[in-house]
């Protein structure tokens, strides 16, 4: 399960940056709308989080990122997560923070490109619903799965 969690993050991360390629070369000053006054490709370079939160703050993002990093591999190190799902959610926050934190390291910014136009949405990328997909699937595997497979396993 080791070896196929890190392939997924590594093609995870690689499609994210090929994304963000494709962003950069194609979309600089070019959106491209695909449902007028809905959804559009665009090019954003965020210095912060969603809707900007602590702009400039590059330092905190790659701390955060480093220390949320560390408890993943802890996690998995110490076999604390019991379910495919758990190990899957943890897979897809991996592979988004690394994503991010390329961009940061790179550039000093994040970019972003899918932009809903219909509501106040931030324009974010493919790490960012990684991050985000990963985090409603890690907190339905901690209110519903960790401590039945906790108790199975002895661990509690």
């Amino acid at each position: 399960m080791l070896i196929l969690s890190i392939i997924s993050i590594i093609l995870l991360v690689g499609l994210d940056q090929f994304v963000k390629y494709l962003t950069v070369t194609h979309l600089i000053n070019q959106p491209i709308v695909l449902i007028e006054n809905v959804f559009e490709l665009t090019y954003v370079e965020n210095k912060g989080a969603a809707w900007s939160i602590l702009e400039n703050q590059i330092w905190f993002f790659i701390l955060i990122t480093v220390v949320i990093l560390a408890l993943i591999v802890y996690a998995f190190y110490k076999k604390m997560i019991y379910t495919k799902l758990g190990k899957f959610s943890l897979v897809l926050i991996c592979a988004g923070a690394i994503g991010n934190f390329i961009d940061r390291i790179t550039h000093g910014y994040v970019i972003d490109m899918f932009s809903f136009k219909l509501i106040n949405f931030p324009v974010f990328n493919v790490a960012d619903v990684c991050i985000v997909c990963g985090g409603i699937l890690f907190v339905y595997y901690m209110l519903f799965e960790h401590d039945k497979f906790a108790e199975k396993a002895g661990k509690k």
